[in-house]
């Protein structure tokens, strides 16, 4: 079993950084293989609706979605993390995600999924909302903590400090194994994903 960490943070060691190592610590004393993949400084593009992608599961970009799309199609589950700004996810990480949900949605179904967020003191359970939005529209399973999955501190030295913040964590982690495993034990049994009917796309212009 393989989770992959996504840390949209501008910072490779920054306080979202911070937050993302102690879950993946603690998902690896658990037995589940990890790996934090950073989106860097990079400038990241948004959508631009052109559908391309409905051809070949990828993003007409050849950049850091694709890559990423490459791995997805391997890995058990996924934590995405981003710094809280303006109470939002940060711009690359959304522009990311919305691409990366876009293109390669077939490979998230039934995939366990969480959000962290980092923040110097508001904000986040705004910016947790809109990142577990992508998770609910996929078919994933939403994987909580003991609290909401943040943590506080201006510097990795302050997320530090956070106690509580550092145990939901590692909370967190636990949870997103014990879910990993008891998927992995209902496929070994025979459990299947749900069936699903055939996609009505409405709106209500009449």
């Amino acid at each position: 079993m393989k989770v992959i960490l996504v840390n949209g943070g501008p910072h490779p060691k920054g306080c979202t950084f911070r937050a993302l190592t102690e879950v993946a610590e603690r998902l690896e004393q658990n037995g589940v293989e990890t790996e934090i993949f950073h989106l860097g400084v990079q400038p990241v593009a948004g959508c631009i609706g052109c559908g391309a992608c409905k051809a070949t599961g990828k993003c007409f970009r050849n950049d850091c979605v694709n890559e990423f799309l490459d791995k997805a199609a391997s890995a058990d589950g996924f934590i995405f993390g981003s710094p809280v700004h303006y109470a939002s996810a940060c711009g690359a990480l959304t522009s990311f995600m919305d691409r990366v949900f876009y293109a390669g949605g077939s490979a998230f179904r039934g995939k366990p999924a969480a959000a962290v967020v980092s923040c110097r003191r508001g904000g986040a359970t705004a910016a947790l909302d809109q990142i577990n939005k992508y998770f609910a529209i996929s078919g994933m399973p939403v994987v909580s903590s003991q609290y909401w999955n943040m943590v506080h501190g201006n510097t990795p030295e302050e997320v530090e400090k956070d106690e509580e913040g550092l145990q939901i964590m590692r909370t967190l982690a636990d949870n997103t194994a014990w879910l990993l495993k008891s998927v992995e034990y209902g496929r070994k049994a025979g459990l299947e994903l749900p069936a699903r009917e055939e996609p009505k796309r409405t709106n209500f212009i009449r």
